[in-house]
Formats: C-alpha cells, structure tokens, sequence
C-alpha cells in the first residue's frame, strides 16, 4: 500500500477544536514535524480537514 508523509507546516494557535483533535490524531504536536502513514480514505479525510496546514508528500 502506498504511503505518505505528512507535515505540519502551520501552528495550531487560534484554530478550531476539530482542527487541533485531528492534527493531534494524526500524531503530529509542533510546526515541522513529520509522520509517514498509509495513504487510505480515513487519513485522506482527516488531512482534508487540515489541508491549508500542512504539506503532503508521497513516500
């Protein structure tokens, strides 16, 4: 299976509580830090969710 490396490029500082519960679901917890999972339809939902804060690369 395929997978992708997501990276939180913007802080977490003013955001909604769905955004922060997702980014922390994630496994991510400062600006700069990177996870690798795999690419399925519940990671895709949830970094639809936070799509304008952070960078998605394929691995």
């Amino acid at each position: 299976m395929a997978q992708i490396k997501i990276t939180l490029v913007k802080g977490l500082s003013a955001r909604k509580p769905n955004q922060v519960a997702t980014v922390k679901a994630l496994g991510l917890s400062k600006r700069n830090s990177s996870v690798v999972k795999d690419d399925n339809e519940a990671i895709r939902g949830m970094i639809n969710t936070i799509a304008h804060m952070v960078k998605i690369e394929e691995v």
